[in-house]
């Protein structure tokens, strides 16, 4: 199972007594497929509380011996290979986070429903078709992700009021086709994301779940096209309100007979016709225009460096104009979309890496390049200025005294991503034309360039080690993203907040209709002999299957 030459980093785990490891990326993976799979001495390792694997594609199965680390909360074996996971994962009595997403599993052992302390459980982007029985035996589940497998519904005992503790369930991009009227049993629903799936109905029960925030039934071509409008385009707030006077008009009609029903169906379907029009120009509202590179001779391009291939090699960038963070919580309400989509999207940091910039700061043109740790010098969002060195360590000391007031439960999404230059002789920037770093991926953007309320223009920038392609996605996610809280912005009026500086223009919202259209402007990346690597947007992107985004080239 492995030569313990080739694994110096379980020796130092025993002998320092460590509670967590982590095995992460291509130089891993090589060792795993030379020696066939994961060194056997690790699974002596009984004090471990969290173990992971992760980017490993050369792993395909986890041995047995897994049921002797005992003490494990958490365990994370996402980004493999893996077909199958043992029956024993089971007799892992202490685990409470277990992450099997981007794998290749056909099923889910048994097992998992004997995880009595279970929490969170990811498995998404699989090939499962049913999830097993008994899941409501993990009474203690907070977070359930199956999004991108192939399920077409919910175990028959899911929808239990065992289950108090369910905050958030995301199924999307599945073939799910139907949902329980009894899901109003999970009492504790934050978040429910059935998107992309198969759904005709979405049950008025749905409106019983008290503390329901968040839903998205997006990309279901559902029976009630009125409803099937609202959730393209409106908050929960509203759908759940029509799901709840849709339930009161069903019990209505029952108690009342045959002709005040009929009577109220009439005046029910000449509003409706008038309603659905009222909706349909209230949809069209979400626009993004694109706006060609050659149309604007200004435009920004950034500059690539062969050496950042080794590193971080894959940059998109573009700029956005018309998105309003002026009005009341807009700013903050960008900026919690963009660390979910971090949490969520991006994977912690460790798929991509969103930065935005305020463009009125950008000194051009920009450079994407490498500088030694040592050389790196940035001034960090809310710090002074320090070298790359310096910030990572100040950053894993803060990230120890989060992890131990958590009394080690799990390690931190900081860990995750810091441990990503772990071993790199040269770190990615992307550096203005005056020699500043302004971006210091996948750990920080810099002050200067830091948006707030008065920003007009933004700077976007997406990296990744993974693919181009990946880039392309976390910045179409984000822009659609933007152009939805845009939207909601301009429909909710609200007072512009002061970030403390006068403001010459008038804002937008404060005279006439507000307009929530977004303008992206193309942005090149070149090689250093100027010849093109990439153009985002292209007419390939921005193609989300969205009914209410128009996309104007």
């Amino acid at each position: 199972m492995g030569d313990m030459e080739n694994w110096p980093e379980i020796e130092k785990a025993a002998t320092e007594k460590r509670r967590e490891l982590v095995f992460q990326g291509p130089a891993f993976d090589e060792r795993i497929s030379a020696d066939g799979g994961l060194a056997s001495a690790l699974y002596s390792l009984t004090l471990l509380n969290y173990l992971e694997v992760s980017q490993c594609p050369s792993l395909t199965e986890i041995h047995e011996d897994i049921q002797r680390l005992t003490n494990l909360q958490s365990l994370i074996l996402c980004r493999n290979r893996l077909a199958s996971v043992p029956n024993v994962v089971g007799k892992l009595k202490s685990l409470k986070v277990l992450d099997l997403s981007v794998n290749n599993l056909s099923s889910l052992p048994e097992g998992i429903t004997q995880l009595k302390e279970l929490t969170t459980l990811n498995v998404s982007c699989n090939s499962l078709e049913v999830l097993p029985e008994g899941l409501t035996q993990c009474t203690r589940l907070s977070n359930i992700n199956v999004s991108k497998n192939r399920l077409t519904g919910f175990p028959a005992d899911f929808y239990s009021e065992r289950l108090d503790l369910l905050s958030i369930l995301v199924a999307s991009d599945n073939s799910i086709e139907q949902l329980s009227g009894d899901v109003h049993k999970l009492t504790a629903l934050k978040v429910l994301d059935l998107s992309n799936n198969k759904l005709k109905e979405i049950p008025a029960d749905l409106s019983d779940c008290a503390k329901l925030k968040e839903i998205n039934f997006k990309g279901n071509k559902l029976n009630d096209k009125r409803l099937e409008k609202m959730v393209n385009g409106c908050q929960t707030k509203s759908i759940l309100d029509y799901l709840r006077g849709k339930k009161g008009r069903e019990e209505g009609g029952e108690a009342d007979g045959g002709r005040k029903a009929d009577k109220g169906k009439r005046q029910q379907k000449k509003k409706k016709g008038a309603d659905d029009q009222d909706e349909v120009e209230e949809l069209n509202k979400m626009v993004v225009r694109v706006l060609h590179v050659s149309d604007s001779p200004a435009a920004l391009s950034v500059t690539v460096s062969a050496e950042v291939k080794d590193v971080r090699p894959y940059l998109v960038c573009c700029v956005v104009r018309g998105m309003n963070l002026k009005s009341g919580n807009a700013l903050k309400r960008f900026l919690v979309a963009q660390t979910k989509l971090h949490d969520d999207l991006c994977g912690k940091r460790t798929i991509a890496t969103i930065a935005t910039h305020d463009v009125q700061l950008i000194k051009a043109p920009l450079a994407y390049d490498v500088k030694p740790p040592t050389q790196l010098k940035v001034v960090s969002l809310g710090r002074k200025e320090m070298t790359a060195v310096e910030l990572i360590k100040h950053l894993q000391v803060e990230a120890d005294e989060l992890r131990k007031q958590k009394k080690r439960q799990n390690v931190t999404g900081l860990h995750k991503y810091l441990q990503l230059l772990q071993g790199k002789a040269m770190y990615p920037c992307l550096v203005d034309a005056e020699g500043h770093v302004i971006s210091f991926p996948p750990i920080t953007n810099s002050e200067r360039t830091k948006i707030k309320k008065t920003t007009k223009e933004l700077f976007l920038e997406v990296t990744s080690a993974a693919s181009l392609q990946t880039c392309k996605d976390v910045m179409d996610a984000l822009i659609v993203k933007m152009a939805e809280l845009n939207k909601f912005t301009a429909e909710h009026r609200e007072e512009a907040g002061s970030d403390g500086e006068a403001e010459g223009t008038q804002d937008p919202a404060a005279s006439g209709e507000p307009s929530s259209e977004l303008i992206v402007q193309q942005v090149r990346t070149v090689d250093q002999d100027g010849n093109l690597k990439v153009v985002y947007p292209s007419k390939t992107d921005l193609c989300n299957d969205i009914s209410n985004l128009t996309v104007i080239w």
